[in-house]
């Protein structure tokens, strides 16, 4: 009866979300945890906006506007993308929004303040860059230059996109203050770091215990940093958007938590909330990160991993009362590529993008859902291409699978009375479709079990193809006019398959899979363990339709 609490990284309440950021943490995240579900298990998917920090200050000075205004709207548009992508959590929070900033708040301080009587902080002055034109200590995220470790030139302060790797402002080439465009200078300041070098060992410890159930994408990052040493990292900043160091001390005034300290700890204190909600009461989330009984798994972008894999768990080791996640799912970057031109890499800044905003003004989420599950980058990085998209929505998704479904429940209403025909005298080959139901649920569920979503969709799909091929093997259209019984076979165990389809699709289709149930005549998608039970003789089936829209490149 183990429960599971699922995350999704927390998206920057600054900007629209694109089809890299769907691809990464959050599809296959739902997917998950919509098998979860079908298997009957206990499950609560937590989500929500990191309001806080300067990714928020930058677009709002850019937008000219509050940044309370911005993470809101932001916050707003970002929940709609998710629910037209039927990506539904149990509760979608914000860092920084007023229905949570007091529990998020109060949860990431306390956090803190457990950690320095344990001697994982150290207090000291350190230099740091600041903008004299703006008067003010510029954060990571405030300064741009060129990396130190592999020479890309637009990295910024924090982390290099290009190597991923963490970085120490002061140690860019020739920065610059992304306010006013002007080199900054080094100035003393004071602030808390985290003595990620105690933390070595029991993570080195951790990590090797995974391997394996972790992907390597996350166990090689992960293990190459600690290999190269950890170091100390500041868990304060110069600034007033945040939540205020919790300390009495002079020092901490007017300084906020470091972004990526409170950011994890939302996965808390919205759980906390939402079991506040739900009239748990205030103290219920332990439950769900403090009892080893609950499964913790955290589903992140490629560029997360070394908060997750390492800076969070250190974390959670010096607090000392929460457990480790179980699993930390990680994608790579997914590139993007549009008809005429190179593939590239997804950018907001330059508008290479696809917008899921602008996407579901037009289409439906399934097919969409579909694409980026059979390209997920897994393992590496890939591509989305846009022509590539529009073949196998209209190749795999309208001609295998929707043209099967729709065929047969449209050969059935029309000759047997909208009614399911009785299974008759299966034969050899009957049975043999019959039984591959089965086997295809299980290895289906074989490879959500180990994070192999693509792969998992394969098997789903690998039952369509089955279909289809006995369905023109059979040809009920010849049967009917020699057998009407065997027909009637025929089109029994179409409709069976159909059933099995509908619930092993229904975690990477769901609108479809609810298409699929109307058309069946069942009021419910069953659970996983009965994808293979079989409706009886005269059921009366639904109204069949169309499931997939052609696509043409013209009109995307």
């Amino acid at each position: 009866m183990t429960r599971y609490l699922v995350t999704s990284a927390l998206p920057y309440s600054n900007g629209r979300l694109h089809v890299g950021h769907i691809a990464g943490a959050y599809l296959p995240a739902d997917s998950y945890v919509r098998y979860l579900r079908a298997r009957g298990r206990t499950v609560r998917f937590i989500c929500g906006s990191d309001d806080n920090g300067v990714a928020s200050l930058i677009s709002a000075r850019k937008e000219n506007r509050p940044v309370e205004e911005l993470t809101r709207d932001y916050h707003d548009r970002q929940a709609a993308d998710f629910a037209g992508l039927r990506i539904r959590f149990d509760v979608y929070g914000g860092t920084h929004h007023p229905d949570f900033v007091e529990t998020h708040n109060r949860l990431s301080q306390a956090f803190f303040r457990a950690i320095p009587d344990k001697g994982f902080f150290t207090k000291k002055k350190t230099q740091q860059l600041y903008d004299a034109v703006a008067g003010q200590f510029l954060p990571d995220r405030y300064v741009k230059g060129t990396c130190n470790f592999c020479g890309y030139r637009e990295a910024y302060g924090d982390q290099c996109e290009a190597c991923g790797k963490s970085i120490d402002p002061l140690a860019l080439i020739n920065p610059v203050s992304t306010i006013t465009g002007t080199p900054p200078e080094p100035r003393e300041t004071t602030h808390w770091y985290l003595r990620l070098d105690r933390f070595e060992q029991p993570l080195r410890e951790w990590l090797e215990g995974k391997r394996d159930s972790w992907r390597e994408l996350v166990l090689n990052f992960s293990l190459g940093q600690i290999k190269q040493g950890l170091v100390e990292r500041a868990m304060t900043r110069d600034l007033s958007w945040g939540v205020p160091v919790p300390l009495d001390d002079p020092d901490a005034a007017g300084k906020v938590l470091y972004v990526w300290f409170d950011a994890p700890i939302g996965y808390v204190s919205f759980a906390a909330k939402l079991c506040e909600e739900l009239g748990e009461g205030p103290e219920a989330y332990a439950r769900w990160w403090k009892d080893p009984d609950c499964r913790i798994v955290h589903f992140i972008g490629e560029d997360n991993i070394v908060f997750h894999a390492i800076i969070w768990p250190a974390m959670l080791l010096a607090e000392g009362t929460y457990q480790l996640p179980h699993q930390v799912v990680a994608n790579a970057f997914l590139n993007i590529k549009f008809p005429g031109k190179e593939e590239e890499k997804v950018s907001k800044s330059r508008g290479a993008a696809i917008w899921i905003e602008d996407y579901l003004k037009k289409y439906d989420p399934d097919p969409l859902r579909y694409y980026l599950t059979t390209i997920a980058p897994e393992n590496q990085r890939t591509t989305f291409d846009v022509e590539d998209f529009i073949a196998r929505n209209n190749g795999e998704l309208g001609n295998t699978l929707g043209n099967f479904i729709n065929r047969a429940l449209t050969f059935t209403v029309k000759h047997f009375e909208g009614r399911v025909p009785p299974a008759g005298a299966r034969d050899q080959r009957d049975e043999a479709q019959v039984a591959a139901r089965a086997t295809q649920a299980e290895k289906v569920a074989a490879q959500l079990e180990e994070f192999r979503f693509k792969y998992a969709l394969y098997e789903v799909m690998e039952l369509a193809r089955m279909a289809n091929r006995y369905m023109d093997e059979k040809a009920p259209w010849t049967q009917r006019k020699t057998d009407l019984a065997a027909c009637g076979t025929t089109l029994n165990v179409c409709i069976q398959t159909i059933r099995t389809l509908m619930v092993v699709m229904e975690p990477f289709l769901p609108a479809t899979a609810e298409k699929c149930a109307a058309m069946l005549g069942l009021r419910s998608i069953p659970m996983w363990d009965e994808a293979t039970d079989e409706l009886p003789a005269g059921h009366v089936l639904g109204e069949p339709q169309i499931l997939f829209k052609r696509l043409e490149t013209a009109e995307l």
